[in-house]
């Protein structure tokens, strides 16, 4: 409740995806933002667009950040993100890697498919927090990126 003018306000949140896409099998997208330094990669995420759902909006961020095209596209769960004021909404999702990555936005500097193996060794030496010689440097543990890219780095 306001409290000057009396009346309830609801703030605005802003949601936006986040998204693990894989090849179906072993293998899964990273990507680098352009500010980022170079092991520090993540997932896909980006702003939900007005009148826009959120699996068109993982299929459109995907295709305008890395050019690919993405199917089967399955919600995992959410996690409040107060930077600004986002829910985050996360999901995974399938591509072909046949296809070429394309980086359209700028946004993404770059994106490779990594390996299960590849995936559980970063997880095992730390996060992007740490001082790890890892190769791959991966979010941290209080971000939903890391709890989508651990259970899928869990999977058999």
């Amino acid at each position: 409740v306001n409290p000057v003018t009396g009346h309830e306000e609801f703030p605005r949140i802003d949601p936006a995806v986040i998204c693990l896409v894989h090849d179906g099998g072993d293998r899964a997208v990273l990507a680098r933002q352009a500010v980022w330094p170079e092991r520090m990669f993540s997932l896909l995420a980006g702003f939900v667009e007005a009148g826009e759902s959120f699996e068109v909006c993982v299929a459109r961020e995907v295709r305008e950040e890395i050019g690919l095209t993405v199917r089967d596209v399955r919600y995992l769960g959410s996690q409040p993100w107060p930077f600004p004021r986002s829910l985050m909404v996360g999901f995974h999702a399938v591509a072909d890697p046949a296809q070429d990555f394309a980086f359209n936005d700028g946004e993404i500097a770059e994106a490779a498919w990594f390996t299960r193996d590849e995936v559980r060794a970063a997880l095992a030496a730390g996060d992007w927090s740490s001082d790890s010689e890892s190769k791959l440097l991966l979010p941290g543990s209080i971000s939903i990126a890391r709890v989508i890219i651990e259970s899928w780095a869990a999977l058999d």
